[in-house]
């Protein structure tokens, strides 16, 4: 597909992120530096949150529908008898987009896994793992030893090899080790220190350099400068071909936006939109929920996968949520209001509502909400695109 479609080789740099959690943080941090930094950078991403144009940036917008529906046809006319994935499909379509956009660089976020994932079929300049944990476990297996080594397949013989998880799997190690890539783990090979005041930033650090006095990460949560270390040692290992000054690093970490990464949407109450879907997510989320102030309650909207561990989630939320909206996700995998409700009574929460849809739980939590309160509305990128459809 690569000769029918004439994309090869790439005429910019390539990034690509894998990882449990953290890839799309990582990918906006990255994105928004080389911008600051005057390059014509691309982006693809997935899954889209409200709209399929956000999977494919073109420097700093959305492909449009038109972009979008010409690069599918054209991929449509020349695959023949060769069968496709969905996402199989939409990767051809974005590269072609993304190959016509005349950029610099291109970031390309990991669906799922890495080694087997569609995005694999490019030779990343410098590929990244943000995180490993249990997620996925039907396709990728139930251990960190599994899902390392199918994560760490993103990884290219000789070329930068970034991991952000503190304690990687040895799998991962091992399999950089014997293709004999450049790997740099966080902790080993770099990291962070946080100042003891927001005002004086944080310091980050390699083997060769350091750079202090940088600004706190606009993505909310603690979590976020183990993401912004990961993406900064990227960009050291492509400095050579992209160098960046601390100047554009401090614009990008100002400028860097994900939707629905602890995104707050002011008023009264506070509304928080968060698209945590497994356990180490949720713990980040509860983290960066008990460090802000709240005068009231927290009150969650919450919706899940059923092939998710929707215990584990509910379990790392209950110590910072005081009432749930539960509600059915009606999808094929969507878990039903009462199977989320049975986990949670088992856990002996019971201020339980149940609702049949995302907007009429969340059109509920609003109606009973005080000004003091907050809403937190997280488990999938379905509930999160269902809210800010609505909001939109």
């Amino acid at each position: 597909m690569f000769k029918r479609l004439a994309l090869l080789p790439l005429p910019f740099a390539v990034f690509t992120v894998a990882g449990t959690n953290g890839k799309g943080s990582t990918v906006a941090m990255l994105d928004a530096i080389l911008r600051a930094g005057g390059y014509r950078v691309g982006t693809y991403t997935s899954p889209h949150i409200v709209r399929y144009n956000e999977r494919v940036r073109l420097h700093d917008r959305d492909a449009t529908n038109t972009e979008l529906c010409e690069a599918f046809a054209r991929v449509e006319a020349v695959r023949g008898e060769i069968p496709l994935t969905y996402f199989e499909f939409g990767t051809l379509a974005a590269l072609q987009l993304l190959v016509s956009a005349h950029l610099d660089v291109a970031v390309l976020e990991v669906g799922m896994g890495g080694r087997l994932d569609a995005v694999n079929a490019i030779d990343a300049d410098c590929a990244i793992v943000t995180s490993v944990d249990i997620d996925h476990v039907q396709w990728l297996g139930p251990t960190r030893e599994e899902i390392g080594r199918e994560k760490a397949g993103i990884y290219r013989s000789g070329r930068p090899a970034i991991c952000g998880d503190e304690h990687p799997p040895r799998s991962l190690v091992e399999y950089a080790a014997d293709i004999d890539a450049a790997l740099a783990v966080r902790g080993r090979d770099f990291d962070f220190e946080r100042a003891a005041t927001t005002d004086a930033g944080w310091v980050w650090r390699s083997r060769t350099q350091v750079r202090s006095g940088l600004p706190v990460p606009t993505l909310r949560g603690d979590h976020q400068f183990a993401n912004a270390a990961t993406a900064l040692m990227a960009l050291e290992t492509m400095a050579d071909r992209l160098p960046v000054s601390q100047a554009h690093i401090r614009d990008g970490l100002f400028q860097a936006r994900a939707s629905g990464r602890f995104q707050v949407v002011p008023g009264s109450p506070m509304l928080i939109l968060d698209v945590a879907h497994n356990a180490e997510a949720a713990r980040s989320l509860a983290r960066t929920l008990a460090q802000m102030p709240c005068g009231g309650r927290t009150i969650a909207v919450f919706g899940m996968l059923a092939d998710k561990d929707v215990a584990a989630v509910t379990q790392a939320m209950r110590g910072v949520v005081d009432r749930w909206y539960v509600f059915t996700l009606a999808l094929p995998r969507g878990a039903r209001a009462n199977e989320l409700r049975r986990v949670l009574t088992a856990q002996g929460i019971d201020d339980v509502q149940e609702f049949d849809a995302p907007v009429a739980a969340h059109t509920a939590a609003v109606a009973a909400a005080q000004p003091s309160d907050r809403i937190v509305v997280f488990g999938s990128f379905y509930t999160v695109g269902d809210i800010l459809a609505r909001l939109a």
